[in-house]
């Protein structure tokens, strides 16, 4: 923004310290006029020749034509001392603002990795410094993997679309090609490609938290994931568990349903290639729910079970590879997690498999009202034999 130009801060300090300098010295020799040259007699005293008095007894009008030259030179001296006094103290009190300042401007041009680091105890300044280096760490942060996020989404597309044109460039080459097996393979990469630039687009919505906050019951969440998850669960020789108290909290019902059927969807392709388990437990916690989803599989490092949740990272193989994904799932977990206020955590299970907990703020509904999703009155979820769920989208399918 252009502004016109003012006068400097340190300019307006130091005019102040002087200011105050002078009201001081001002009102000192008002008080020195006031307590006792008022008390000085304005004419001679009358003495008597024989009392032979010592000292010399002065009136106030003499007084007054020496006190005032020297007053007025007094003040000039703290004009002057208040100036220059003020102006030196000015800089050093605005030095720490100064280094933000130019932190500021190297930050605007694109460095980010410079730091304030401003030393000495705290106080208001070195506050501002440290949080100003706070927030230059977490955009630079936020940045880089901005940066690594868009490579590997560029990485990504580019794949399916490679494979899209040298599909077409043999069919071009052999016009006498089997026509359905070309269709089928592109089918195949396209609604990879599909797949993933939803998921991107779903991860960018759960980023800029443009949804609606309203009453959700986890707990029903997880049922209803468990649910339209099962009959791939049974098809690949996985048992799903569902079970836990009611678990309330506030945000999006279809991202934190999202969140529930990616993780479900995880647990289940990323099992044991027979009786496989998957467990998905709700529970209250003083002031937080927790939704945790733990399966058997195999050994996970903890080194790598910090990495899954970040975008385009896989774990171990799929046992189920029918259902390749893009490498999404959890970090769109992630996304729709810390956009709920909540809390991730990726914990290898001593057996095998992995323990995935989402910690989320309670809600406590008020007396009367029903989470999105439960049957008025109850509290609780209609029965789930029969109930149609939508499909959970492209997302639910990226691991």
């Amino acid at each position: 923004m252009d502004r016109a130009p003012g006068v400097s801060v340190r300019l307006k300090l130091t005019l102040s310290y002087a200011g105050f300098l002078m009201l001081a010295g001002v009102l000192l020799l008002t008080a020195v006029w006031v307590f006792l040259l008022r008390y000085v007699p304005n004419r001679a005293m009358l003495i008597n020749p024989d009392d032979r008095p010592t000292g010399v007894f002065p009136i106030r009008s003499a007084l007054l034509d020496v006190f005032a030259p020297r007053a007025a030179a007094v003040l000039a001296f703290l004009l002057l001392f208040g100036l220059l006094g003020g102006w030196v103290l000015a800089g050093r009190m605005l030095a720490p603002l100064t280094r933000i300042t130019d932190a500021t401007r190297r930050a605007t041009s694109g460095s980010l990795s410079h730091r304030v680091r401003l030393p000495g105890r705290r106080d208001e300044f070195r506050e501002l410094a440290d949080a100003f280096d706070a927030m230059l760490a977490r955009l630079e942060a936020h940045v880089a993997e901005q940066r690594r996020f868009a490579a590997n989404a560029s990485h990504e597309l580019r794949t399916p679309l490679a494979v899209s044109k040298a599909l077409l460039d043999v069919a071009r080459a052999d016009p006498h090609h089997d026509t359905r097996e070309l269709i089928d393979r592109l089918h195949a990469v396209n609604t990879r490609a599909i797949g993933l630039t939803e998921a991107l687009l779903l991860l960018s919505r759960a980023d800029q938290r443009s949804f609606v906050r309203e009453p959700v019951d986890l707990s029903l969440v997880a049922e209803e994931a468990a649910e339209t998850l099962l009959p791939l669960a049974e098809k690949h020789d996985v048992t799903v568990e569902a079970c836990g108290d009611v678990a309330p909290t506030t945000g999006s019902q279809a991202l934190l349903l999202q969140l529930t059927t990616n993780l479900v969807h995880n647990a289940i392709v990323h099992n044991l290639p027979r009786q496989g388990t998957v467990r998905v437990h709700t529970a209250v916690r003083p002031g937080t729910v927790v939704l945790t989803v733990e399966n058997s599989g195999d050994h996970v490092t903890p080194e790598l079970a910090e990495t899954l949740a970040e975008p385009f990272q896989r774990g171990t193989e799929r046992t189920h590879g029918d259902h390749a994904g893009v490498g999404l799932g959890l970090a769109i977990v992630k996304t729709i997690t810390h956009a709920h206020d909540g809390t991730l955590t990726l914990t290898p299970r001593p057996a095998g498999g992995l323990r995935v907990t989402v910690e989320l703020p309670r809600h406590d509904p008020a007396p009367g009202a029903s989470p999105a999703g439960a049957d008025q009155g109850t509290g609780r979820s209609a029965p789930t034999q029969g109930r149609t769920s939508p499909p959970a989208g492209p997302g639910a399918a990226m691991g």
